[in-house]
């Protein structure tokens, strides 16, 4: 008799354990605050730059190296003035040049670009 009451007392206090742990963690749980936070997802056009007055300065001591290649941006549709222009003037080129802002044109400046390697005017602008 003493036999079958020693497993059912084991499994009570095995079952009130579990009860106390998880009242507990109830306990803890409802006593987190998270603050409000937003997120959120959304598109927009992206509008491009027109270049113009395209201006090439040539290498005064070789004339066959292009120094610096100068030109306006004017933003189109919802774009605003650019605030980071780069340049490259060879097509399979990798890297490009920074430019520079002076009383509205942008002037980049290469080294070692001759004018026959010259094959594009590819320019990066961004707000």
């Amino acid at each position: 008799m003493f036999g079958s009451i020693i497993p059912r007392v084991r499994v009570l206090a095995a079952l009130a354990v579990v009860l106390v742990l998880s009242a507990a963690a109830y306990g803890f749980a409802a006593a987190n605050t998270v603050p409000a936070s937003g997120a959120g997802d959304g598109a927009g056009t992206i509008s491009g730059y027109t270049v113009g007055s395209v201006k090439y300065a040539l290498n005064a001591t070789t004339p066959a190296n292009i120094d610096s290649v100068s030109f306006t941006l004017t933003p189109a549709g919802a774009a605003g003035a650019p605030t980071v222009v780069k340049a490259k003037l060879v097509s399979s080129s990798t890297s490009y040049s920074a430019c520079s802002l002076t009383a509205s044109t942008w002037t980049c400046t290469f080294t070692g670009v001759t004018a026959t390697a010259a094959d594009e005017l590819r320019v990066i602008a961004v707000q």
